[in-house]
């Protein structure tokens, strides 16, 4: 089994997030990650890359670690209900998704979130309360209660 070493360009759960570098499997990185950009090959010459990347996520993460649990604090004592359409049963048409999860939050007056930051269990089809997971910082997770309510 060949590997390859990549920057990762995005974050991938399970794997590392922008800017580090990563050992995988060759078939997973020409398959997977080098085809949807969410890494580079390693090379000298992406150092520089890496940098800019390392800084870009910098600016983005949430500063410090207290604000960050202040945030799952926040979050912790939300009600939020997201809407959705479904038929008899409360089964749903379609899923809901992590946007769906991020625009109700905001409509509850919670935070931002970056999508990408929200973990579903598994896809929630059907209504009634289900538990999603929100990683505000790499070191800060939080539990979230949802209500997927008919429309």
């Amino acid at each position: 089994m060949s590997t390859q070493k990549l920057i990762l360009t995005q974050e991938v759960t399970g794997l590392g997030s922008s800017g580090d570098t990563v050992e995988v499997k060759g078939g997973y990185a020409r398959n997977y990650l080098l085809p949807r950009g969410l890494a580079i090959v390693a090379t000298r010459g992406a150092e520089k890359q890496v940098e800019s990347l390392r800084r870009a996520r910098a600016a983005r993460e949430v500063r410090s670690l207290e604000e960050a649990q202040t945030v799952a604090g926040g979050l912790s004592g939300l009600t939020v209900r997201v809407p959705a359409r479904a038929g008899d049963g409360g089964r749903l048409f379609g899923r809901v998704t992590t946007a769906d999860v991020v625009n109700a939050v905001t409509a509850a007056g919670g935070p931002a979130l970056d999508r990408r930051r929200v973990e579903l269990p598994s896809s929630i089809k059907t209504t009634g309360q289900h538990t999603v997971t929100v990683r505000v910082h790499p070191e800060v997770s939080t539990q979230l209660t949802i209500e997927v309510v008919p429309s």
